[in-house]
């Protein structure tokens, strides 16, 4: 390595540090903004649907439980549909609590 092309190495890391550090302050004020493609909840909220489990049937195909609040939903996800297989899935929890 020749001593004349470090200062030409060294302005390229500094040039790869710098886009790199835009590009994360670009990706923090669009999540402060609420651009980002996740919407988050409200802060102090507690969130209201979660992905329990999932399992794979095949290449296209993939079954999972989705839980919102107290309530659960198995669901069949395919590539150009989903279909509902069983909603109002009483939670482990609530069953407790009847």
């Amino acid at each position: 390595m020749e001593w004349s092309t470090l200062p030409d190495l060294v302005r390229v890391f500094l040039a790869l540090a710098f886009i790199v550090a835009l590009m994360g302050g670009l990706a923090f004020v669009m999540k402060r903004l609420g651009l980002s493609d996740i919407p988050n909840a409200p802060k102090g909220e507690k969130k209201r649907l979660k992905l329990v489990e999932s399992l794979v049937l095949d290449r296209s195909r993939r079954l999972v439980i989705i839980q919102r609040d107290d309530k659960q939903h198995l669901v069949i996800l395919g590539p150009n549909s989903e279909t509902v297989i069983e909603q109002n899935i009483k939670t482990a929890k609530s069953k407790k609590d009847e």
